[in-house]
């Protein structure tokens, strides 16, 4: 497609597409999940950092899925650079079924930690580069004045980094740096919301 002719098209189809990938990483996350092998309360106990991890991760997507919905129907102008960056996230959220499994079954190590931050901030980086492609795209449009300098976007990338780090010092610390960016993000941003 030229790129003329995707300038002139919405965003629905690639909303779609986006979605459908979504929902299959989110339903790889959970077909990950095996029952207990006793049928007891304390069958559980092993899976709880797996199930932990899960929820982590279904979070993280979660908020992926929610705010990317709000910016591409802000969005008016598609491109080319849309989609391809709107692919990028794709494959890194793509990623993320993979180091969770790892952290679920190797949580207690700083190596499955600091690659789950790393694939994280890589999907921070990649809807960063998202939000800059749609802002150019659409430059003068009521998008770009509801973005503005984007602060939430860049502090989760200082944010996952530092997690990713302090993997090192101790897995957990990596952990709660993550949990923090899903509180940061949990509300969908509101400057879309007004549109």
């Amino acid at each position: 497609m030229s790129e003329d002719a995707a300038s002139t098209q919405g965003t629905g189809r690639l909303e779609a597409f986006s979605d459908g990938v979504m929902a299959i990483i989110v339903t790889i996350m959970v077909l990950e999940l095996r029952p207990p092998e006793e049928p007891t309360l304390d069958g559980l106990r092993p899976l709880v950092p797996i199930f932990l991890s899960y929820v982590l991760s279904f979070t993280m997507v979660g908020i992926y899925w929610n705010n990317h919905h709000h910016l591409l129907r802000a969005t008016t102008n598609n491109s080319g650079a849309i989609m391809w960056t709107n692919l990028y996230l794709l494959f890194w959220l793509s990623l993320v079924p993979f180091v969770t499994a790892w952290i679920g079954g190797e949580h207690a190590h700083p190596w499955p930690a600091a690659m789950y931050g790393f694939v994280a901030c890589m999907a921070a980086i990649a809807y960063y580069l998202l939000v800059r492609a749609i802002l150019a795209k659409n430059h003068g449009t009521a998008i770009e004045r509801a973005i503005g300098t984007d602060r939430k976007g860049k502090l989760s990338v200082v944010i996952y980094v530092i997690g990713a780090a302090l993997a090192f010092v101790d897995p957990w610390l990596a952990y709660a740096s993550y949990v923090l960016v899903a509180i940061v993000w949990f509300v969908p941003d509101r400057r879309l919301d007004r549109l």
